[in-house]
């Protein structure tokens, strides 16, 4: 049975994750009926995952607002544009740098899942901040392996 879902702002969990930046839950699997997960990262400049792919998902990313370097494969970095759109498709290895002051992208998944990676690892925004919270690279590990990620090496 399927349902629209309507997703406020005031209702989107907002984590925060590597390097400093959020990302935020827009529509988990949930919502969606297992059919794709949504969600909107806000990074600093130098922000980059480790080096990694995806085993059960397909992932599309729109640089909503900055720059960024993308690396997918073997391939050398190529830049990413505001507005640019990259397609990652399952068991492609993967990962980006931004190069601008800030960036805003937005992450879609199928199926829907991945949400849980970052609830694994992340912590809530609406919880309050420990003084030395950092996301250990142990956690960030361990969410990877549960949620079908695999981390081939580290950021470029």
């Amino acid at each position: 049975m399927s349902a629209v879902f309507l997703s406020q702002p005031g209702q989107q969990q907002k984590l925060e994750w590597i390097d400093g930046g959020t990302f935020s839950v827009l529509l988990d699997s949930e919502a969606t009926e297992g059919q794709l997960t949504v969600g909107q990262f806000d990074v600093a400049r130098g922000e980059a995952p480790p080096f990694h792919l995806h085993t059960r998902e397909d992932e599309i990313f729109m640089l909503i607002k900055g720059t960024a370097l993308v690396w997918s494969g073997e391939e050398e970095a190529r830049e990413l544009e505001e507005g640019g759109v990259v397609y990652l498709p399952r068991g492609i290895p993967h990962s980006y740098r931004i190069t601008s002051e800030r960036a805003d992208l937005l992450m879609i998944t199928t199926p829907g899942g991945i949400e849980g990676m970052f609830r694994h690892a992340g912590r809530d925004v609406s919880t309050p901040r420990p003084d030395d919270f950092e996301i250990p690279k142990s956690l960030l590990l361990e969410a990877s392996e549960l949620y079908g990620g695999v981390v081939l090496g580290p950021p470029r």
